[in-house]
């Protein structure tokens, strides 16, 4: 996918009420952005960083800007826009950019299921196979090369662990994609030393089937694509 129009730069001077930040412009305005973003954004918002942003033609938005990504002062470049996970996963197994994900005719999206009455991120389907099951999760936390997920406690991430593991049991496809949005990482493990319980449930899950997918986006201020699968370890 590509931005356009192009995205704008600033300097991050903070980030407030979980959905707003504040930045200033090269001609020295200050702007407040809307921050697509609930998670701690551990590393991904640092006063200084540069951002960049859109710009909505939306007159009814209280804030028009949208903050997409992130230069780091260290030189990673992050989105922290959770939406393009999604986005990019699809447009990714479309293009056939995903050979796990691929030879299925049908793609369909925020599909109700589960006991637990979640929506599942996509389904594939096509005759005479068993229907894949995808929950995606953006992956923006980063110590050096090592990403993890998540960036805090996530019982909504546990609960779609749970519910996985009863599609596999049920003689489905299930699959957890993590979309990696962060320029540095290089492999990827779960978050123990965040959240001990959803690092043992990923296990758990693995072993009873649900398959664990790590795609890495290519990054730039012109556009994204989801194409570099990363090695896991659980």
């Amino acid at each position: 996918m590509q931005f356009s129009p192009p995205l704008q730069r600033a300097v991050l001077v903070r980030r407030y009420k979980r959905f707003l930040a504040d930045v200033l412009t090269p001609n020295g305005d200050e702007l407040t952005l809307h921050c697509p973003n609930t998670g701690a954004m551990t590393g991904c918002a640092t006063p200084g960083d540069t951002v960049f942003y859109s710009t909505s033609e939306n007159g009814r938005r209280k804030y028009p800007h949208t903050w997409e990504l992130t230069l780091t002062q260290g030189g990673a470049l992050i989105c922290v826009n959770t939406l393009w996970a999604n986005r990019l996963t699809r447009e990714a197994i479309l293009s056939g950019l995903i050979p796990e994900l691929s030879g299925y005719t049908s793609l369909k999206s925020e599909v109700k299921y589960g006991a637990e009455r979640s929506r599942i991120d996509f389904m594939l389907q096509a005759e005479l196979q068993p229907d894949c099951y995808i929950e995606v999760k953006s992956v923006t936390l980063a110590e050096k090369e090592q990403g993890y997920f998540p960036d805090a406690v996530t019982e909504r991430g546990q609960k779609h662990l749970r519910e996985l593991m009863s599609v596999a049991a049920g003689g489905e496809r299930a699959v957890l994609l993590f979309a990696v949005l962060h320029s540095a990482i290089g492999r990827f493990s779960p978050a123990r030393h965040i959240d001990v319980r959803y690092a043992q449930l990923l296990y758990e899950a693995q072993q009873k089937g649900v398959e664990i997918l790590a795609y890495k986006a290519e990054l730039s201020t012109a556009g994204m694509t989801l194409k570099e699968p990363l090695p896991i370890t659980l």
